[in-house]
């Protein structure tokens, strides 16, 4: 199935899907089966987290079911935990890995933390990981 729903463009000039499917609090076989029916009804926008702990199942039901990988928009999180400069370069990259895809949409931080500016400010200043 294939949509026609027009794109937004984000601040950035990234543009992506208007309507997408959240996964969390969604195991990791209700993932896989969820992703694999969003993507086969039209859906190209995915939304996880590394605190979803489904990553790896997502990026499995992208795999398998994604067609054209360059139309499925996957956004995913950085935890609170990791909000460091150093300990978000590690989170990145343990998504990237966690998923298994080659790029990803948007990487978020999760819950920026305003009283705590100093984290917050340098998790965002990390460069987010690519694949290799």
């Amino acid at each position: 199935m294939t949509t026609d729903l027009a794109k937004l463009t984000l601040g950035n000039g990234v543009e992506t899907p208007p309507l997408g499917l959240g996964v969390h609090r969604s195991g990791p076989e209700e993932t896989l089966q969820a992703v694999s029916m969003a993507l086969a009804t039209g859906y190209r926008l995915i939304d996880t987290a590394a605190a979803d702990g489904n990553e790896a199942q997502v990026g499995e039901a992208v795999r398998q079911n994604g067609g054209d990988r360059g139309e499925v928009f996957v956004t995913t999180k950085l935890w609170i935990s990791d909000c460091w400069y150093d300990t978000a370069l590690l989170g990145s990259a343990r998504s990237v890995r966690k998923l298994g895809l080659d790029t990803l949409g948007l990487y978020l931080l999760h819950k920026p933390m305003p009283t705590e500016s100093e984290r917050t400010v340098a998790a965002w200043k990390a460069p987010r990981a690519e694949a290799s």
